[in-house]
């Protein structure tokens, strides 16, 4: 189940970005943001009330949704502020790869050791989550280019969020979410409070505010789902693969075109989760 739950994350974190990427275009970075994880916060208590189960408050879980709290709001606040100065093509692989590889590391000093055809499967993955992430403006990067290190600490703090919604008791996922989401409204509060934006949405642009919101809170049910699955590094490496379905999102929602190293990173990722799947 665990290649079922990480593809379906990442999916979902991919249409999610789709759709709040659609919204910054017409609304203050802050509003998106802000707005979406409220969202959230509903489609999470529908979850819960769905499967009570999953709800369990221990101390060691609201401790680590405290720091998943903590490094989610660092992640999102740093992404924005990475793309308000910086460009998509650079942002976006860098964040990528740097928040699959932080897991990997993790989930060896926590114990895991996957086989060699799951090694190779998700060394694949990495090398497909940057071919599809990347654009002619990825070829000339800089780590002086404008937003590279605002994107670098949003890469470590996604890696950190993906490490620490997997740790703690199974049963425990949605109380878990619960914590982080609090924490991570309160951390953007403090944000938007010191940056003094807005959070009135465009006209017309509500909706898909709510629903880049309701998006990015079901992609988390399914990787905590995913991590608590199987393996860290596996579950962590194919979620990252969302920016796969943000681009082919692009591609048939916006008519843009792919490069041929974005398909190729859509050929080399079927390659990798094909080697995930028989080591099993």
């Amino acid at each position: 189940m665990i290649i079922a739950f990480a593809l379906a994350a990442a999916l979902t974190y991919g249409a999610a970005d789709f759709c709040g990427g659609i919204a910054t275009r017409r609304n203050p970075a802050a509003t998106v943001v802000v707005l979406s994880q409220v969202a959230g916060g509903v489609v999470l208590a529908l979850a819960w009330r769905a499967f009570p189960a999953g709800g369990h408050f221990y101390v060691e879980d609201t401790l680590w949704g405290l720091a998943a709290g903590v490094a989610g709001g660092i992640a999102i606040a740093a992404l924005y502020g990475a793309l308000a100065v910086g460009r998509m093509g650079v942002v976006s692989p860098i964040t990528a790869v740097i928040g699959a590889s932080v897991p990997v590391v993790a989930g060896f000093a926590f114990g895991d050791r996957p086989s060699a055809e799951a090694l190779a499967g998700v060394a694949l993955a990495f090398v497909a989550v940057a071919l599809v992430s990347a654009n002619a403006e990825t070829r000339a990067l800089s780590l002086r280019a404008p937003g590279v290190g605002l994107a670098l600490v949003s890469g470590l703090a996604i890696g950190a969020l993906y490490v620490f919604l997997a740790r703690g008791h199974g049963d425990a996922g949605f109380a878990r979410l619960a914590v982080t989401r609090v924490v991570s409204v309160v951390v953007l509060g403090a944000y938007v409070l010191a940056r003094r934006e807005s959070l009135r949405p465009a006209p017309g642009s509500l909706r898909l505010i709510l629903g880049a919101g309701a998006l990015d809170m079901s992609a988390n049910v399914l990787y905590v789902l995913a991590a608590h699955s199987g393996l860290l590094a596996v579950a962590a490496v194919l979620t990252s693969l969302y920016p796969a379905s943000t681009v082919l999102l692009a591609r048939i929602v916006l008519h843009e075109r792919l490069t041929t190293s974005q398909w190729s990173g859509v050929a080399i990722a079927a390659c990798g989760v094909l080697l995930i799947a028989v080591s099993r």
